[in-house]
């Protein structure tokens, strides 16, 4: 009777060994227990991208059963999560020249130690494998928690600023945030120089970016004053009109900012563009009390 049971119990996982089999050659779809992600955000002019795998919690405990606390992470699932940069960074001080590295993390209750590793071939954790002399960078950073628990691991983008954005780690009630750096200024400074200042072919849209670039970053503005001056005397538009404007307010000429102001805000009532109608009322309004 004993050898009729086991027959019996050898020939049903035979045949479900064999169905698993099947299935997987005839290519059925599972899904993955740690999807795969991919994000890519570009900060200033640099590009920048993340990949990595991203696990759920399923009942248990982020920092005890799921990357456990004072313990080297892959920062995700699988492989190690890559982090690219095609221009050089500057991550908390820390210059990071452009290249792809692995994004290892060591969270704590507290604290987060945050890993830069040149070394992008190890799977997972790295194991034996992995030298703390290949790290291209190690800092830590406060860990904040959050109100709303994060079921599955999250690497998001916050904070986007002209030069530089946040990268947030959430997981669980935890989250880790550190800063990426990009060089934008230099760059544009030097297509300024040479396509406008040392230009001999200037288009109405170079001097308009050109000019809109001086006043938004708080340079030159009597030169920012005369470049989108020269825009819009040969293409006025209601935009650029009205960034004349605001130049000539900061150079406190509010006489001749009302006079601009005005004529964005007949083109604007012209294209229907409800936006900029309101903010040259706004400012014209403002303006007038100014003068």
């Amino acid at each position: 009777m004993k050898k009729i049971l086991f027959s019996i119990a050898l020939f049903a996982a035979v045949v479900c060994g064999t169905d698993a089999v099947q299935a997987q050659q005839q290519g059925i779809a599972m899904p993955a227990a740690s999807p795969a992600a991919t994000i890519n955000q570009k900060v200033g002019l640099t590009d920048i991208t993340v990949q990595y795998s991203r696990p759920s919690l399923k009942g248990r405990k982020f920092g005890v059963e799921l990357a456990p606390y004072g313990k080297l992470w892959r920062t995700g699932a699988n492989a190690s999560t890559k982090i690219k940069f095609s221009d050089d960074v500057t991550i908390h001080g820390n210059k990071v020249p452009a290249g792809e590295y692995a994004l290892y993390t060591i969270p704590n209750q507290n604290e987060w130690t945050i890993v830069i590793h040149k070394n992008t071939t190890h799977w997972g954790d790295g194991g034996p494998a992995y030298k703390q002399e290949e790290d291209l960078a190690r800092f830590t950073v406060k860990a904040q928690t959050n109100a709303r628990a994060v079921e599955t691991f999250t690497i998001n983008f916050a904070n986007l600023k002209t030069g530089s954005a946040d990268v947030e780690l959430l997981w669980d009630k935890s989250i880790a945030t550190f800063t990426i750096e990009t060089d934008v200024d230099s760059k544009v400074m030097a297509q300024i120089q040479e396509r406008v200042v040392k230009g001999t072919d200037v288009t109405p849209g170079l001097y308009a970016a050109a000019a809109s670039y001086y006043f938004e970053n708080g340079k030159d503005l009597k030169l920012a004053a005369d470049w989108m001056k020269k825009a819009n005397a040969a293409e006025p538009r209601f935009w650029t009109l009205h960034t004349q404007a605001k130049i000539q307010a900061q150079l406190k000429d509010y006489k001749n900012a009302v006079t601009t102001a005005e004529k964005s805000l007949e083109m604007a009532k012209k294209e229907g563009n409800a936006d900029y109608v309101r903010m040259n009322e706004d400012a014209i309004a403002q303006w007038k009390k100014m003068k």
